[in-house]
């Protein structure tokens, strides 16, 4: 598995680089955002780590540009509290973040997580059939949302939360079960990753007929795709 670094810190980087490398991954590494990003368009990785800070570009603007034509799963590291950035991170089409200074074993599992999601989401994708939500078309064999004939853009994890819910459609799917089934990780009672997310897709999709959110509240419990 090829992943880049894309952080300004060399020594960091070197740390990371050598401890991935160990645990069997293929590692480059960049160390400013305009630099990462036009290698992340010019070679084939199947995960970038970018941090937030940086010189020239920033880790922001960088995933800004890179999810205009990549679903390419992005970890984004942060500083440690800085809960906005986090949020800011999601919005704009990150699958997870983790703190700094950050354990390089943590990073591995991250790593490993955000991976193993996407894989096991292909899998169960290749076995679902081609289905119709009134205007959404779900082709799961090639991981892509028609809506009105043209395709829905969405990052990874987005895709795999929206997959998640239609695979229910028309039930409520529990914060607990999204979060294990799409992200891979346990729901923390203050965590708003699925929030962040599903608001952006709510963005993406349009209502229903009825003038209904495609993907409705249960409060308390989880979230409904609403299947017309």
């Amino acid at each position: 598995m090829a992943i880049l670094l894309i952080d300004d810190d060399r020594e960091l980087c070197e740390l990371m680089s050598r401890f991935l490398t160990s645990e069997g991954f293929e590692v480059a590494s960049e160390f400013d955002g305009i630099t990462g990003l036009e290698r992340l368009r010019q070679e084939r990785f199947e995960l970038a780590v970018v941090d937030i800070m940086m010189p020239g570009k920033n880790g922001m603007d960088l995933l800004r540009e890179l999810r205009q034509n990549s679903s390419l799963p992005v970890i984004m590291l942060t500083a440690r509290g800085e809960e906005m950035d986090r949020i800011i991170g999601l919005e704009l089409g990150a699958d997870d973040y983790l703190a700094k200074p950050c354990n390089p074993r943590e990073l591995a599992a991250r790593i490993r997580a955000v991976l193993r999601r996407s894989e096991l989401q292909q899998e169960g994708d290749n076995r679902q059939q081609r289905r119709q939500f009134g205007t959404i078309e779900w082709q799961p064999q090639s991981r892509t949302v028609f809506e009105h004939g043209e395709a829905v853009e969405l990052t990874a994890t987005e895709y795999n939360i929206l997959a998640a819910l239609m695979q229910h459609a028309g039930e409520v799917v529990s914060k607990h079960e999204l979060s294990e089934s799409a992200l891979g990780k346990r729901h923390g009672p203050f965590d708003r990753t699925l929030d962040v997310h599903i608001g952006h897709l709510r963005r993406k999709l349009t209502e229903t007929a009825n003038h209904e959110p495609r993907i409705k509240t249960v409060r308390g419990i989880g979230w409904l795709f609403v299947p017309e």
